[in-house]
């Protein structure tokens, strides 16, 4: 490894054949007023409740189970993350200390140092709140600064326009459209938009998702 914190973002310049990224393994993530906990059956209930905040699953184009399904939903990241290619978290609100969604990484690709976020969704009640900037402030800096990704991917629903504008809020690139891409829950087939940040667009990230954060917490001081 090349070293950790600023020489660890510039990952890219100092790259050499053989070397790769660590391997992810299930842990906590706190900061931020965030608290993401390794996902396991134990969520289940929590995650329905969640998911009950706002009836998220009947959002068409989204992967947020409805409540007889969560426990299969629970079961597939459990496996995705025992077959390697998977890291799912519950997360936690630390104010109000409740379980308020899920993330994960995913499609993760150790020969070319790469891993996807995905598989995001907050109840209604914390959407458009500090939840999402800190969680991803979280997870990218987990995947560039501790596993020394070179790059990390996000992608959505096509149809998902607000995933879309919440991903290039965060200072992600699109790279492009996979058209016939993936199923969704209902068995139809969705293109899927593609972003990434580049380690060496991390620094930059960083700070502007700081500032986002900071202003959040005015807003909620002001209130």
């Amino acid at each position: 490894m090349c070293g950790s914190g600023a020489r660890q973002a510039r990952r890219s310049d100092c790259y050499a054949p053989g070397e790769h990224v660590n391997t992810p393994h299930p842990g906590v993530l706190e900061g931020h007023g965030i608290h993401l906990e390794p996902l396991t059956l134990d969520h289940h209930d929590a995650l329905v409740a969640a998911a009950s905040d706002g009836r998220l699953w009947e959002l068409w184009f989204t992967a947020v189970p409805e409540p007889g399904e969560t426990r299969a939903y629970i079961a597939t990241a459990l496996a995705g993350q025992a077959a390697g290619h998977m890291l799912p978290w519950a997360v936690r609100d630390l104010a109000s200390q409740s379980i308020v969604g899920s993330t994960r990484y995913h499609d993760i690709v150790l020969p070319v140092d790469r891993v996807e976020i995905g598989y995001t969704w907050y109840g209604r009640t914390w959407q458009r709140s500090h939840v999402n900037t800190g969680c991803k402030l979280l997870l990218l800096a987990h995947a560039f600064d501790t596993l020394g990704c070179r790059v990390v991917g996000l992608r959505t629903d096509n149809f998902n326009l607000a995933s879309q504008r919440a991903i290039e809020a965060l200072g992600a690139k699109k790279d492009g459209v996979i058209r016939h891409h993936q199923a969704r829950r209902d068995g139809t087939v969705r293109d899927s938009v593609m972003y990434s940040i580049l380690a060496s667009e991390w620094p930059d990230v960083r700070r502007h998702l700081a500032l986002r954060l900071a202003r959040h917490g005015e807003r909620a001081g002001g209130a």
